[in-house]
Formats: structure tokens, C-alpha cells, sequence
């Protein structure tokens, strides 16, 4: 079932985290802060909707990066009902892609519930004083790609955070798959 999270809210705080990556480091906020912005986004290895663009983002984060804009991907999902999004299946997944950023694993998922993280991918885009400007979508993508010549929406939001400190006012608000989240 398709999840569709809420618009931004503008001037948000973002949250403090330490997380294990995929390269064996625990990354802090301030590890992965950008000066210019920070995207944060919730993904998973085994979502097609992340599976559809996870080519893009991380050839987008490579340009976002080159703008002082710092990147991390955060995995939430329960890996006990999910396994296929388990810390070592998240390293495979990142060498595959050939991500230039972190790939943190979220075990206990409270950052996810700090963020307000509702689906995969879910994205958060701050500006360089951690003030939250963008939470939308990616592009036109879906459950698979769309074109190639999509308009680069979440691009396009960072590099105007980088620039002017504010997102764009009108976001369409990302889909995917639920964050699988633990019985409790």
C-alpha cells in the first residue's frame, strides 16, 4: 500500500541522531551537515519505490554535495519482518548503487519516529541553520521510473536551499511503501 507523508513544515528543527553506517562509523547530525543545506532521507533496500530512483538520487546527491549540501540515507524498517533491509544487505545495496553518501541503520527506528518519517523514500531538506524547507518528492517517479527527462524536483529544492535558505512553497508530497515498523 502506497503512503504519501504531509507537507512541509516549514522551519522545522531536524533531530539529533548517532547511527552505524554501512562503513562500520557511528555518524552523528554534525558528521553528515552540510553548510549550505542537508538533505536527510528515509529509504530501504527492497521498496520499488526507492528501487525506481536510487540511480538518481545518488546522482543528484553528487551534485547536491558540490553545492555544500550534506547527504545521508537512514534504513528504519524492522529487519526482523524485512531482513532484506538488515545491515549487511543495506552494504550490498549501497556498493551496488555506489553511494557517495552514509547509509545509516536506524535499528531502534527512533529517528524515524523523530523525524516523523512515514515512508520509503521520505525526504528532508533543511537549510544550513537545520531549519526544515523541503519535504517532498523526488520527481514524477513512481512504483517505477518516470522519464528520464522528469523535472529533478528534490534537486532543484536543494540547490534553491543552498542558495537563498528557502525551499520552494509548492512541493508535492513523496510516496512509497510504509516504513515497516516493529510490533511493540
Amino acid at each position: 500500500m502506497a503512503v504519501s507523508p504531509p507537507v512541509c513544515d516549514f522551519d522545522a528543527p531536524w533531530h539529533e541522531f548517532a547511527l552505524p553506517a554501512t562503513d562500520g562509523k557511528i555518524y552523528r547530525l554534525a558528521d553528515i551537515q552540510g553548510k549550505n543545506g542537508t538533505l536527510i532521507m528515509f529509504i530501504c533496500n527492497h521498496c520499488p519505490y526507492v528501487q525506481s530512483i536510487i540511480d538518481r538520487i545518488v546522482r543528484d546527491a553528487e551534485v547536491m554535495k558540490r553545492a555544500g549540501i550534506g547527504v545521508v540515507a537512514i534504513s528504519s524498517n524492522d529487519v526482523v519482518s524485512y531482513p532484506q533491509d538488515g545491515p549487511e544487505e543495506m552494504k550490498a545495496f549501497a556498493a551496488k548503487h555506489g553511494f557517495g553518501f552514509p547509509y545509516l541503520h536506524d535499528e531502534t527506528q527512533q529517528t524515524a519516529r523523530d523525524y516523523g518519517a512515514e515512508c520509503t523514500p521520505d525526504f528532508f531538506g533543511y537549510n544550513s541553520d537545520g531549519k526544515l524547507q523541503y519535504r517532498g518528492r523526488f520527481d514524477s517517479s513512481k512504483r517505477t521510473a518516470g522519464p528520464e527527462d522528469a523535472r529533478p524536483e528534490l534537486l532543484e529544492a536543494m540547490l534553491q536551499i543552498a542558495t537563498t535558505g528557502k525551499g520552494p512553497q509548492d512541493q508535492i508530497p513523496s510516496m512509497g511503501c510504509s516504513i515497516k515498523w516493529k510490533n511493540t
